[in-house]
């Protein structure tokens, strides 16, 4: 249900066509929610079916030409009923929590290249993160809209560091295990 909010939302920063708004996603809320071009596509037509989004009037219409699209009063009193709605945190389910679980039964074999490796991935994101702090939100920008969309981006900068400072945990246990006979725990 959230992929019709987030277009609701992307839409109302700043009316888009699909194009825009793929390239805006792939930028920023793509960052915590992810969604195909496809997708976005396929959802900007049920949310104009819907009554929630329209088409902005072309001045010339012209055949392939991009349609821009913006929020109607319907699709904003949807967004701003659905941020007031109770929702209950999402579980877990990451791939590499179940391989390390696995692991207790089979050995950690191969685990510690991976674990290494995820390292390396969040540190790369961490470093997008604040990159993206630096440049969007530098300190005079402190607006009601912009305290907010850092405190998103806090989130992700929190997230990471949980990661790092989790991964190396993981990896020195891992590495401090006594080696599966014939073979090394990396």
């Amino acid at each position: 249900m959230s992929l019709p909010h987030a277009i609701l939302t992307a839409l109302l920063e700043k009316p888009s066509s699909g194009l825009e708004l793929t390239r805006r996603f792939d930028r920023s809320i793509g960052y915590f929610w992810s969604a195909t071009h496809q997708q976005i596509y396929r959802e900007l037509s049920r949310l104009e079916e819907a009554g929630l989004i329209r088409a902005l009037p072309s001045e010339v219409p012209v055949r392939g030409q991009k349609k821009q699209y913006e929020v109607l009063a319907g699709g904003s009193a949807e967004l701003a009923r659905w941020v007031g709605e109770s929702q209950d945190p999402k579980a877990i389910r990451d791939p590499l929590l179940l391989r390390i679980r696995a692991a207790a039964v089979v050995g950690p074999h191969g685990l510690a290249g991976e674990l290494r490796r995820h390292l390396d991935l969040h540190r790369r994101q961490l470093a997008v993160y604040e990159a993206i702090e630096e440049k969007d939100f530098p300190p005079e920008r402190d607006g009601d809209e912009d305290r907010l969309r850092r405190l998103v981006l806090h989130g992700g900068i929190g997230l990471e560091t949980f990661w790092l400072r989790w991964l190396e945990e993981a990896l020195g246990e891992v590495e401090d295990m006594a080696p599966p006979s014939g073979g090394t725990v990396s």
